[in-house]
C-alpha cells in the first residue's frame, strides 16, 4: 500500500512539474486540477499491477482471518466431557422420564 501511494504521489508531482514547465504557471488552480486529473488517469493504467497485488494481499488476509474464525468456532463447539454442561446433559439423558 505504501508503494502504491508513493507511486501515486510521484505521478502527481511529475504531472505537476510537467504542466508547470509547459506553461500553466500563471493559473495555480488549473495547474493543480489538470495535474490531478492526468495523474489519476495515468495511475489507473500504469499502477494496475500494484493494485492487483494489493487486492490479492487483502483477499489472502480475509481468507486467513475467516479460516481462523471458523477454526476457533469449531474449537468452541467441542465440549469437554468433564465440563459442567456435559455432566448435566449426561445426567438429563439418564433420567427415566426423559
Amino acid at each position: 500500500m505504501l508503494r502504491y501511494t508513493l507511486y501515486r504521489l510521484l505521478l502527481f508531482f511529475g504531472c505537476l512539474l510537467f504542466f508547470w514547465l509547459v506553461g500553466l504557471r500563471n493559473d495555480q488552480v488549473l495547474l493543480l486540477l489538470v495535474s490531478a486529473v492526468v495523474s489519476v488517469v495515468l495511475s489507473f493504467f500504469l499502477l494496475r499491477s500494484q493494485r492487483d497485488q494489493f487486492s490479492a494481499q487483502i483477499a489472502d488476509r480475509m481468507e486467513k482471518r475467516q479460516a481462523a474464525k471458523a477454526q476457533a468456532r469449531d474449537a468452541a463447539d467441542v465440549v469437554d466431557p468433564n465440563s459442567d454442561e456435559a455432566v448435566e446433559d449426561a445426567e438429563i439423558d439418564r433420567r427415566p422420564d426423559h
